[in-house]
């Protein structure tokens, strides 16, 4: 390979979320431990991306920075070339990230009271930012049927009917459960949406993470109405870069770009920094191998964890990883509580992980494993795992 995917930089003390919170969590950890929780990656990033932000630095001025045309053609050449869709360059609005978006676009499309649905087990924000905003969940939960997940389109049937319900929250790939939805799936929640007049924000923070095998589909490129799918997208998961908090959402419609506005005005929200948007612009020019290179590690760190898990802790299921790097974890054979099985994996295992209570009650009795990092670091991982699973 020509990048470098093996060495580990030890995060510890650096202000990072992930590593602090481990640290944090339990005061005395052997030494060589390395989180598997926050989704961000244990990898170097890319060497373009570095050399150019150095180049960057070196000539420019940090004054008050907007998006430059240039940055908004990058980013439609990105859609073009990795997905296959024509955006145009009103069409993106920067922010701070994902999550913020979905926040501020809740506070524009609805009122205290509505509700908003979700997929759980779902991505744990989802929760926040509805209710934070006044809103109701309206939870519409995946099926878990022998190993994998699908949508309970008659629920979301029912579900979309009720007049309160005015937004799907959706998670495309899904995280935590790693399903690429097929056409035909995304066709059919856009038909039962369509029909009740619910709106969609689809979160495809993961729409670069695509396994071997399957293909992602942008929501907007499935509707029957393009333009009332709103779709979140970002670089922070393709090339690790969330620490520089840039995120280009799509609006199709000039209506919902006004009403997002207000929002932001009212909050004195003007958009990420000229080194988060020259970061995504690089990394989309540039980073393509890189990118390739880690799909190649991904890939064959979770053919290898799902080998090591059937062959030595058979009591532990792996559901099938389409996309994103979170391994999700069937932990439900060990007969444990979901505070037992924390204090399996973090007192027994040394192990940090995403505990699936965190994605809605639909996820106790699973974990959620970054699968983002050195082969090495992971099978150490996987190790300890062992041993705790057979000593309980």
């Amino acid at each position: 390979m020509k990048y470098d995917f093996e060495t580990l930089v030890d995060r510890s003390g650096c202000g990072s979320i992930k590593w602090d919170g481990m640290h944090e969590h339990k005061a005395e950890i052997p030494a060589g431990i390395v989180p598997f929780s926050v989704a961000d990656m244990e990898f170097r990033n890319a060497p373009e991306i570095l050399q150019g932000l150095k180049d960057y630095v070196d000539s420019h001025v940090f004054g008050y920075s907007a998006p430059t045309e240039e940055y908004r053609r990058t980013v439609c050449g990105w859609m073009k070339q990795r997905h296959d869709w024509e955006v145009q360059p009103q069409d993106i609005v920067c922010t701070h990230g994902v999550v913020p978006a979905l926040g501020m676009l809740i506070a524009a499309l609805c009122s205290p009271g509505d509700g908003v649905i979700v997929m759980p087990p779902v991505y744990y924000p989802f929760f926040s930012v509805i209710e934070k905003n006044g809103c109701k969940t309206a939870r519409c939960p995946l099926i878990y049927q022998d190993g994998s997940y699908r949508i309970d389109f008659e629920l979301l049937e029912k579900t979309a009917a009720q007049q309160e319900n005015k937004l799907l929250l959706f998670c495309s790939p899904h995280n935590p459960v790693g399903r690429v939805w097929t056409l035909e799936e995304l066709q059919k929640v856009d038909e039962i949406c369509c029909r009740h007049g619910v709106r969609i924000i689809s979160d495809e923070i993961h729409f670069d993470l695509v396994l071997p095998g399957h293909r992602h589909t942008v929501f907007a490129k499935a509707s029957r109405h393009p333009e009332e799918i709103i779709v979140c997208t970002a670089p922070s998961k393709t090339f690790n870069l969330a620490d520089l908090q840039t995120s280009n959402i799509i609006l199709q419609k000039e209506e919902d770009r006004k009403k997002l506005a207000c929002v932001r005005e009212k909050i004195f929200d003007h958009g990420p920094s000229s080194i988060g948007l020259e970061a995504c612009r690089i990394a989309y020019r540039k980073g393509l191998p890189w990118l390739e290179e880690a799909l190649e590690v991904i890939a064959g760190n979770y053919r290898f964890a799902v080998e090591f898990l059937n062959r030595r802790i058979p009591e532990i299921r792996p559901v099938e990883l389409q996309g994103t790097y979170l391994l999700w974890l069937d932990c439900t054979a060990l007969q444990k509580s979901a505070p037992e099985l924390e204090k399996l994996m973090v007192d027994k295992a040394n192990l940090f992980l995403d505990e699936g209570y965190l994605f809605g009650e639909e996820g106790s009795g699973f974990e959620r494993v970054n699968l983002a990092c050195p082969k090495w670091v992971l099978e150490e991982g996987l190790c300890r795992l062992e041993n705790a699973v057979k000593n309980r």
